[in-house]
């Protein structure tokens, strides 16, 4: 998805009558559906000069493509400037500028990869990625997620231009452990015009009329590599995942953290907030990978079985059972270990933690607190709008509670990068403010590069989720727990517990595979919960919603007690008194159904056996655009929340 896009020729003679900013905001209010701030609309007036002023040179042809603002499926992370043409022996070309308004850098951390720099985002120091870092991540997207990249061999050549900035002797930004970034993604500085417009000259020789960014734009995108097929590799030592802005600095800033722990023999808790698709598991997966090849002894540890299941049974043949059972374990496990016995923990699904472990409940104290007086080092992957049940007490506050009591100290980051949902936060946004979980600005899912269908039969779903399966078995049914599971019946592939009489409809809950009904080659024809998808991700997902969860006096309610008494997620319920049920109840129904309709990378199916329910999603699909301003162009955002991650603050 392109905001802007022309010819070098029409580019500069917006600039030339002072309208790129303007041009800009138009497309972005009708590509995004809401108004840039001050600061960001501020920043293409400035940015757009110093780009003019580069490519202000007779040999760089008129019609050479320009694209600003381009967005990259399925990350939503977005690239500043983008150049495109031919080489004089015909390759298709294609630059990729990241526009940095930073004018002083600080010392540099002896993390590798985190500055920090002075920006506008608030007036204040910001830890950041290094420019050409984070333009050779943004190539490696856009290089592993479109097929016409590769079809049509387009070059990708990232760089970085920091307009405002002067190189100094010994400069913090082009010190050694900087130079393999700045080898892949040159960095270009203040007086260094002439050497960029060098660089875009040496790729691009004849101009293309904007066909090459046509071919990059209709690209078809392939889905993002799923943690569990990828994780025998990165065991291994291999790089899978390209972490990217939030996700490498708080990957770097753990992984310093871990290693001053065990060396200054202190103890220290991470607390690592994001909602569906931010990343988490990639992060854990990543950190537990590298902590492992430090020497360190290092686990990973949820409180969900399904996961786990998935990753043992990647794994088979290529460990030894031992190795991955140590590798992988459940929250439970840890109720009797001494203090500090373990050198790391990286807790996944932290808020899936409960406060006793054991089958009945009944061994140790808290989760949470057994997990960090186990470890020197415990880091914490949290969404507490993924809680379901009424046993889980994962939260930031219980986290810190404990933390403070084991005298440990605490550092709290948030990811923001979208993975999941063709990488559209918005989809995300738009689905809390579907569901009265919150209010969003997102009224509307148009523009979103997400299959989001609502289906007047649940045979119709299942069968256009058993079709998207033939691909790879990477598409699955999932619903509400509003149907009775009898323990007699779960091996009995022909007892049908899901029925819906009027549609003649039957399906079993997932049979023998349990945990691993992610992998199995018939499970297509079962319907999973959300005891066995949370954690995991598909390809596409089929949502059945049951009586739980209705559309009623112009609002979604819920209702409990149409729960299935064989679910033990609301187990205990009656012990509060009617107000405090109704809050609790809603908000783990809501909870489960937001965590089922986002398991699905590129599109969700829903069923809804409420028709009132049914009738207003459609509504919902086709509300007309309604252009959002910004609640404060002065907002201050957390010390993680870095300018080129933020919408209000594009070129820092």
């Amino acid at each position: 998805m392109i905001v802007y896009e022309g010819v070098k020729e029409s580019f500069i003679e917006d600039v030339n009558l002072g309208l790129i900013a303007d041009e800009i905001r138009e497309k972005y209010i009708e590509v995004i559906h809401r108004r840039p701030s001050t600061p960001e609309f501020n920043s293409w007036k400035n940015s757009m000069q110093y780009m003019r002023g580069v490519l202000d040179d007779n040999e760089i042809p008129n019609n050479m493509g320009i694209a600003i603002e381009y967005n990259i499926p399925p990350t939503g992370c977005r690239i500043d400037f983008l150049m495109s043409g031919y080489s004089q022996n015909n390759s298709h070309e294609a630059i990729i500028v990241e526009l940095k308004q930073w004018d002083e850098c600080a010392e540099v951390d002896k993390v590798d990869g985190i500055y920090k720099v002075n920006t506008y985002t608030g007036g204040a120091l910001r830890n950041v990625n290094h420019p050409s870092y984070q333009a050779m991540t943004y190539a490696n997207l856009i290089r592993d997620y479109n097929t016409n990249i590769e079809n049509k061999r387009i070059n990708i050549r990232p760089c970085a231009f920091l307009h405002n900035y002067y190189f100094t002797d010994n400069d913090p930004l082009l010190r050694e452990p900087y130079q393999e970034y700045i080898k892949e993604a040159p960095i270009f500085a203040h007086s260094d015009v002439l050497k960029l417009r060098e660089f875009i000259k040496k790729y691009i020789e004849i101009g293309d009329d904007k066909e090459v960014l046509y071919e990059i734009e209709k690209g078809k995108i392939k889905p993002s590599k799923m943690l569990q097929d990828t994780l025998e590799n990165m065991l291994n030592g291999n790089k899978e995942f390209y972490m990217i802005d939030s996700q490498n600095i708080v990957y770097q800033y753990a992984l310093k953290i871990a290693i001053d722990t065990l060396e200054s023999n202190e103890k220290n808790v991470i607390i690592v907030k994001g909602g569906p698709g931010t990343g988490k598991s990639v992060l854990a997966i990543n950190l537990l990978v590298e902590l492992n090849k430090k020497d360190m002894t290092c686990f990973y540890v949820t409180k969900n079985s399904a996961p786990r299941g998935v990753y043992s049974t990647k794994l088979k043949g290529k460990f030894t059972k031992k190795y991955i059972e140590h590798l992988f374990q459940g929250s439970g496990k840890f109720y009797d270990e001494r203090n500090n016995a373990i050198d790391c923990l990286v807790v996944d699904e932290a808020h899936r933690l409960t406060e006793k472990s054991g089958y009945h409940s009944n061994l140790g104290e808290n989760q949470v607190k057994e997990l960090i007086n186990a470890s020197r080092f415990s880091i914490f992957f949290l969404d507490e709008n993924q809680r379901v049940t009424l046993k889980d007490i994962g939260s930031e506050e219980l986290i810190k509670k404990y933390a403070n009591e084991l005298g440990a100290k605490i550092n709290i980051y948030e990811l923001d990068s979208q993975f999941r949902c063709n990488g559209s936060d918005g989809y995300l946004a738009w689905l809390d403010n579907v569901l009265e979980i919150r209010e969003t600005a997102n009224f509307d899912i148009d523009g979103f590069n997400y299959e989001f269908k609502i289906f007047d039969n649940p045979n119709e779903l299942r069968d256009a989720i058993e079709e998207k399966n033939k691909v790879n078995n990477k598409s699955r049914v999932v619903a509400g727990y509003c149907w009775e599971w009898p323990k007699k019946y779960r091996n009995n592939p022909n007892y049908k517990d899901i029925k819906i009489q009027e549609y003649n409809f039957e399906m079993s809950w997932n049979l023998e595979e349990g945990e691993l009904f992610a992998l199995g080659e018939n499970t297509v024809k079962q319907a999973g919960c959300i005891h066995t998808t949370q954690g995991l991700e598909f390809d596409y997902v089929g949502v059945i919603v049951g009586d739980d969860m209705r559309y009623e006096g112009n609002h979604i309610v819920t209702d409990y007690k149409k729960r299935a008494k064989t679910d033990q997620s609301l187990y205990g319920i009656g012990k509060y008194n009617e107000n405090d049920r109704k809050k609790i109840t809603d908000e783990i129904i809501k909870n489960t159904y937001r965590t089922l309709m986002t398991r699905g990378m590129k599109g969700c199916y829903v069923f809804c056996t409420d028709k009132n329910l049914s009738e207003y999603l459609k509504r919902r699909l086709n509300q007309s655009n309604e252009i959002i301003y910004p609640i404060d162009d002065n907002e201050n955002y957390s010390d993680l929340k870095v300018a080129e991650e933020s919408e209000e603050y594009r070129y820092e």
